[in-house]
C-alpha cells in the first residue's frame, strides 16, 4: 500500500484453495468466489518489527491484503470470508483495472470510494499502532466521529442513520403512490416519526 514504508513491504500470495478448503466450499461456492477474486496477496506487515512506531494497547501489527478483482461489483461476503481465514488486523487493498478501493472489517466491511490507482496515497497518521489504526478506519469508511463517541459507537450511530434513511425513502415512495387518505396519512405519520428518531441520532 503506498504511503507506508519500504521496510513494511513483502509479497505473500494467499492460495484460493486454502479458502475452499477452510469452509468447505461446494462447487457453486467456489465458482461464486472465483467469479469475483483473481488473486489475493499479503504485501504489508505494519508492526514495530517493520517500522518505527509504538505497540499499542489493543494493536501491535496489522497486514494490507491486496486482492485482484475481476469484477467491480463484486460479493462483499467473499471479501469476509479473508477475515475469518486470516486472524489478524487487516487493511484490504480492492484493485480492479487501474482503480483501487479500501476496506476494512469492524463488525462489517467499511469501504471507501474508487479511486486511481495513481492517487493520493492513505495518510499513515498517528504515534502508536492503535492510533493508526485508527485513523486508516476513519479515512477508509469517510467516518466523522463524534466528540461523544468512539469510533466503534460511530460506526453503530451511522449505520443505525443509513438504516431510517433507507427506511424513510421507502416509506415516501409509498406513500406518494398510496390512494387510500387513511394509509397515505399513517406512513407520514411514520415518516415524521422516523425523521425526528434520526434528528436524535
Amino acid at each position: 500500500m503506498s504511503g507506508l514504508p519500504k521496510s513494511t513491504m513483502m509479497k505473500k500470495q494467499i492460495p484460493k484453495s486454502a479458502i475452499y478448503k477452510k469452509y468447505g466450499m461446494d462447487s457453486k461456492a467456489r465458482e461464486k468466489f472465483d467469479n469475483d477474486i483473481s488473486r489475493i496477496y499479503i504485501v504489508n506487515e505494519v508492526s514495530t518489527r517493520t517500522m518505527i512506531i509504538e505497540r499499542g494497547l489493543e494493536i501491535d501489527s496489522f497486514f494490507v491484503v491486496q486482492i485482484m478483482l475481476k469484477n467491480k461489483k463484486y460479493d462483499e461476503s467473499n471479501i469476509i470470508k479473508i477475515t475469518k481465514l486470516i486472524n489478524q488486523n487487516m487493511i484490504f487493498e480492492l484493485r480492479y483495472e487501474d482503480k483501487k478501493s479500501f476496506a476494512v472489517y469492524r463488525g462489517k466491511l467499511i469501504t471507501s470510494d474508487w479511486r486511481d490507482d495513481e492517487s493520493e496515497p492513505m495518510k499513515i497518521q498517528g504515534l502508536t499502532l492503535d492510533e493508526v489504526w485508527k485513523q486508516l478506519i476513519i479515512q477508509i469508511g469517510d467516518i466523522h466521529v463524534e466528540p461523544q463517541n468512539t469510533l466503534d459507537e460511530q460506526i453503530q450511530v451511522n449505520d443505525m442513520k443509513e438504516k431510517i434513511l433507507a427506511n424513510i425513502k421507502s416509506l415516501d415512495r409509498k406513500a406518494r403512490s398510496e390512494r387510500q387518505p387513511r394509509k397515505k396519512f399513517e406512513m407520514v405519520e411514520k415518516i415524521n416519526e422516523l425523521k425526528k428518531e434520526l434528528g436524535e441520532l
